[in-house]
């Protein structure tokens, strides 16, 4: 799974977002190591949406605010597959574990 679509899964784990709080999310939780422009963050939505894993979410109740447009959920795949993803990731980090790895430069 590419980093981008993993953050934006994750971004909507705890609940539904619009469009631009899922770019912030995705910003702040990685750290700003993820760069979500306006156009490749459509282009990753669209395709998460496609592959049935995000979907359209109907605002939630009392906000008529239309400069927050439109809202999206993670579906019951969409948390399988983050689910899956972040298994794989574990799996990866217990293979470094007994590894004895050089110190990262500047370190002494």
């Amino acid at each position: 799974m590419k980093p981008a679509v993993f953050h934006v899964l994750l971004a909507l784990a705890d609940g539904d977002l619009h469009g631009y709080a899922i770019m912030q999310a995705v910003r702040d939780q990685s750290g700003g190591q993820i760069p979500l422009r306006t156009g490749s963050f459509y282009r990753h939505l669209a395709t998460v949406i496609d592959d049935g894993l995000v979907a359209e979410a109907p605002a939630p109740r009392g906000v008529v605010d239309p400069r927050r447009g439109t809202h999206y959920r993670l579906t019951p795949l969409g948390r399988k597959a983050l689910a899956a993803e972040r298994e794989r990731l574990q799996a990866l980090l217990a293979l470094l574990e007994p590894k004895r790895l050089p110190a990262s430069r500047g370190a002494r």
